[in-house]
Order: structure tokens, then sequence, then C-alpha cells
């Protein structure tokens, strides 16, 4: 019951008690305060809870090139997932998400909101795949149920986008968590899915 209760609690205050987008747009200022005040605490306290009582080697999160191939896998299939997620949505005359409302307008901003999504990206796979996939039996969960909980936590948190953009979620944190699981790689589905929301940004901005 204790790493139910420890999980929930990380959910809720990790995920829903997290900065907010401005509403006027981008600002450098806001991102560095999000990656260093929020993301970069986020990712340490998670990986604190799983370090404690799980050893470094038994967590498999050094880097190796099975990071390359998961990153090259997944990095496809994500943006496979979201063209459709975007043509489905469009097609039926909806949303697919919130957008700000405009961009960086500095190259060094750019840079900043480029290391902001990776970071974001990190948080997300290191508490939805990482901490979920790596305690699973403590949990008491198979992988099959592991995934299943986890994507379905990680669409939640993503609500706000819509029922296209749950969908989107969904079914790439289903991809994500399938793919952690044949490699063991956190870095390789952390990069994957930065780089994702880095062309999501990049693609979705006015003209």
């Amino acid at each position: 019951m204790r790493i139910y209760i420890e999980a929930l609690l990380l959910f809720i205050i990790i995920f829903f008690s997290g900065p907010q987008t401005a509403a006027e747009g981008f600002s450098v200022t806001a991102e560095l305060q999000k990656i260093f005040l929020y993301s970069v605490p986020s990712i340490a306290l998670i990986w604190f809870m799983i370090l404690r009582v799980k050893q470094v080697k038994d967590c498999k999160i050094k880097p190796c090139k099975n990071d390359i191939i998961s990153c090259l896998i997944a990095f496809p299939c994500l943006l496979i997932i979201g063209f459709a997620a975007a043509f489905s949505s469009s097609y039926f005359g909806e949303t697919l998400m919130r957008m700000p409302a405009r961009s960086p307008s500095t190259a060094a901003g750019w840079a900043i909101l480029s290391l902001s999504c990776i970071f974001a990206a990190y948080l997300e796979e290191s508490f939805f795949r990482f901490y979920f996939l790596a305690r699973r039996d403590e949990l008491k969960l198979n992988a099959v149920s592991a995934v299943f909980f986890s994507a379905v936590l990680f669409s939640i948190c993503h609500i706000y986008e819509g029922p296209w953009g749950f969908l989107n979620s969904l079914f790439s944190a289903v991809i994500l968590a399938f793919i952690y699981l044949r490699f063991q790689s956190l870095h390789g589905i952390a990069f994957a899915h930065g780089f994702y929301n880095i062309t999501a940004f990049i693609l979705t901005q006015p003209a």
C-alpha cells in the first residue's frame, strides 16, 4: 500500500502543482524558472525515490547504444501518431491542442525552449515509464498492467488538449512504454519525446 500512496502523491504533486504556461506566450525567464525550479528538482525527486530502493546497475540508466536505437525507433513513431491525431482532429473540425500565443524571436530563445522541452520530456519519462516500469514488481503489476496504468495517467495529464490530444498521448505512451521495456533505455525515449515536442512546437507556430 505504501508504494501506491507514494506513486499517487508523486503524480499529484509533480503534475498538478507545477507551473502553468503563461497566457502571453514565450518567456525566457519563465522557461528558465521552469527548468531549474520545477523540472530538475522533480526529476531528482523521482530518481531518488527509485534509487533508494534499487541499485543503479539494476535500473540500467547508464547511457549505451540502446539509447540511440530506441530514440531512432521512438521518434518516428511519435511523429506518425502525432500527425494522425492532428489530421483526425482537423477532419472532425476540432483543435488538437492549445499552443502558446507566440514563439521565441531569437536563437537563444529557441535554444532555451528546446532545453525546456528536453527536460520536460525527461521528467515525464522518468515518472511514467522509468518509475512505473522499473518498480512494477513492487506495485504488483505485470508488464501489460504497468504499461496500461502509466499510459492512462500520462494521458490524464494531457486531457486539457482535448479528446484527440488525449488519444495522441495514450497511444504515444503505450509505444514509449513498450520501447522502454524492449531496450531498457530511459535516455533514448526521453530524447525522442523531447525532439517530438520541439518538432510539434515548431510546426504548430503561426507563419
